[in-house]
């Protein structure tokens, strides 16, 4: 089994940046994907950014260009650098992690962007 533990939420101004980690613990050995989703007060989750284990990334369309995922394989780690933040970016950002087939989640944390 894989646990996915999210940090570096918190709160930030309009316009500023933050980063996002996620530590898998468990069964790590060849996570396939890893991915930040998120969800606002009163909508559905949705997907920011997944990248492969051969650092293939995809980015929803508000995130593009402001937002930047990475991986480091050997730690098991993913990281999400988010710029230019918009008040609409307020949500709590989850951590997802594919493992022989499953999906892993984290307990999310919470970001929060003040205009």
């Amino acid at each position: 089994q894989v646990q996915p533990v999210e940090s570096g939420g918190g709160l930030v101004q309009a316009g500023g940046s933050l980063t996002l980690s996620c530590a898998a613990s468990g069964s790590t050995f060849r996570i396939s994907t890893m991915g930040w989703y998120r969800q606002a007060i009163g909508k559905q989750r949705e997907l920011v950014a997944t990248i492969t284990r051969g650092a293939n990334t995809v980015y929803a369309d508000p995130v593009k260009g402001r937002f930047t995922i990475s991986r480091d394989n050997v730690k098991n780690m993913v990281y999400l650098q988010m710029n230019s933040l918009k008040p609409e970016d307020t949500a709590v950002y989850y951590c997802k992690a594919d493992y022989n087939g499953r999906a892993y989640w984290g307990q999310g944390t919470q970001v929060t962007v003040s205009s």
